[in-house]
């Protein structure tokens, strides 16, 4: 059953604000955000210090609480309990808007299990901020945000993303942009249209836009600084799963390969498609024997 949002007058519990803080530049502050910040009772921050600095920039002094992944198990009980009770919370993340790729969406989900009010504001996204300015196409997206760190299950997750026909959207720190554009190289193919939109908002803000390949060349090329949203242009002609599926499965592993997967990749995908057993897929595919 569809959740009316209640307004103020109808609602005797608190309110929990979603407040979006900047990326970058300060001065992205919106009014209305400020305003929440200076007048609620609670800022429950993904980063207490980190939000410290941004409130004593602004002159609010508001007490925070932390919340974030490593106990937000045991935090968000307590503040549905100060909700229940009146006292009116926002939450924050350590930039951009709560929640998406920041703690937070298990408190949203708590509130509104408990009938509390849950008021977003509007304010800077990093993915959007990169993607109109981007050069490639901006609609349909599909926004992915950070990749899983270990190779192999990075790798499998690029796999699956590489035949979408929209624009790609990732989030990826400094220390590990080179390793997440190898494998992008790896699995996506050196020629796939690519952007790096680099210290959004900021001083030393940057766009670099070339191929996959070519934008590998760079990162190799110098040192990394600052934080990345990785752009890449979406496949010009993905594979219907079903045409692939009614091809024998040496001829879908082939086609795979030629649209730039790597032999492994694409033998994982084809078992995947197919539901049948990788290794199996394998042993046919190199004729090895049982």
């Amino acid at each position: 059953m569809m959740q009316e949002q209640k307004s103020f007058a109808q609602h005797t519990t608190g309110s929990l604000y979603l407040v979006p803080t900047p990326i970058g530049n300060l001065q992205d502050m919106t009014p209305r955000a400020l305003e929440i910040l200076a007048h609620v009772d609670l800022i429950a921050a993904e980063d207490t210090r980190h939000t410290q600095q941004l409130l004593n920039y602004f002159e609010i002094e508001t007490k925070q609480t932390s919340l974030h992944e490593h106990n937000w198990a045991t935090k968000v009980p307590s503040l549905v309990d100060d909700l229940l009770n009146g006292t009116d919370i926002a939450q924050v993340s350590d930039a951009g808007m709560p929640s998406i790729s920041d703690p937070g969406k298990e408190l949203v989900a708590a509130a509104l299990k408990a009938d509390i009010a849950v008021i977003p504001l509007p304010g800077p996204s990093a993915g959007i901020t990169a993607l109109i300015a981007s050069g490639l196409v901006p609609q349909p997206f599909y926004f992915h945000g950070f990749l899983p760190r270990k190779g192999k299950d990075q790798v499998a997750e690029l796999t699956e993303l590489a035949q979408r026909p929209e624009t790609l959207v990732f989030y990826e720190a400094p220390h590990r942009l080179k390793y997440t554009l190898t494998n992008l190289v790896t699995v996506m193919g050196s020629q796939r249209p690519l952007v790096l939109a680099r210290e959004l908002t900021k001083r030393y803000e940057e766009f670099l836009r070339g191929t996959a390949g070519e934008l590998l060349e760079w990162a190799n090329s110098q040192p990394i600084r600052g934080e990345f949203v990785i752009l890449v242009g979406g496949n010009p002609q993905p594979v219907q799963e079903e045409k692939r599926t009614d091809l024998p499965v040496n001829d879908a592993i082939d086609q795979l390969i030629a649209e730039g997967l790597k032999p492994n990749a694409a033998i994982k995908q084809v078992a995947k498609d197919r539901q049948l057993d990788r290794q199996l897929v394998y042993r046919q595919y190199h004729h090895l024997e049982d």
